[in-house]
Parts: C-alpha cells; structure tokens; sequence
C-alpha cells in the first residue's frame, strides 16, 4: 500500500490539505493518507522529510505565502528546502504554494486555493498511480487553480 503525505501550515488562510485530502480519497484505495500540519511555509521541508523517513512516498507540500517581499523570500527558501528533500529521499514534492497576492479578495483566494489544491492532489495520485496519463498531458500548457493556457503551435 503507497502513503501520501500531505503537509499543510496554520499561517494559510485556507485549509488547502482538507481539499486536497478529500480529492486524494476520491481517486479510490490502495493508498493511505497521512497528514500533518506546521506552524509555517518553512517549516514543510522537514515535515515532508520526517514523513518520507515513516515511509511515504510522495508528499504533496501546500502552503501560502503572504504579500510582502518577505515571504516570497521565505516561499523561495522553502521551496529549495522541498527540492533539497525531494532529491535527499530520491521521492516526488509535489508543491502547491498560492500566493496571497495572486487574487482579488478573500473569495477569490479561497477559491484559487481549493482549485490548486484539489488539481496538485490529481498529479500527485498520477504521478504514484497512473503516470503514463501525465505523459499523455504533456505539452497541454496545464495550469492548476486558473484557466489553462493550452498548447503552442507550431509554426514552419
């Protein structure tokens, strides 16, 4: 049976992992879900890794960094801190950030995040479970959480 952490903050003002969770039990079994939630962005890196050290095998990272300039530093370093841990267990972070600042209002934000949060839980079941179907989407310019943007094409 495979085991899907999936690592949320308290700083996220939307509780993305509950989405995300329900999406993953959706897809049907032969895994399990094992949550655990942290104070913050930075602090996923750990978490992802203390849940790879208990035998998961692909974590999916969410969180949401604010407006100012500081936390998109502090979402940089903890994405590094995911690669880092990503490439240390020789397992998939699958990360899904939204960031505060990529919506109008509080409506919108919420529902930025659910959609990231319910189509990231949709590559990560993939990426374990059905990968040849993400090779099937290649070059399909998919976008989580807005509108896709499609492929390019060719010109001679």
């Amino acid at each position: 049976m495979k085991r899907i952490g999936v690592v949320d903050t308290t700083f996220a003002r939307v509780d993305m992992a509950e989405y995300a969770v329900r999406t993953l039990k959706s897809r049907g079994t032969g895994f399990k879900v094992v949550r655990d939630t942290v104070p913050g962005i930075k602090d996923l890196p750990v978490a992802c890794r203390r849940l790879f050290l208990e035998g998961a095998d692909l974590c999916l990272a969410l969180g949401m960094p604010g407006k100012a300039e500081y936390d998109k530093t502090c979402a940089h370093e903890a994405s590094l801190g995911l690669m880092f841990t990503s490439v240390l267990s020789a397992k998939p972070v699958v990360e899904c950030f939204v960031f505060e600042g990529e919506a109008s209002g509080p409506k919108e934000l919420a529902a930025l995040a659910r959609r990231r949060a319910e189509e990231h839980a949709l590559n990560a079941y993939a990426m374990l479970f059905r990968p040849r179907d993400l090779a099937r989407r290649a070059g399909e310019g998919l976008r989580q959480g807005f509108p896709d943007a499609g492929p390019a094409r060719r010109t001679r």
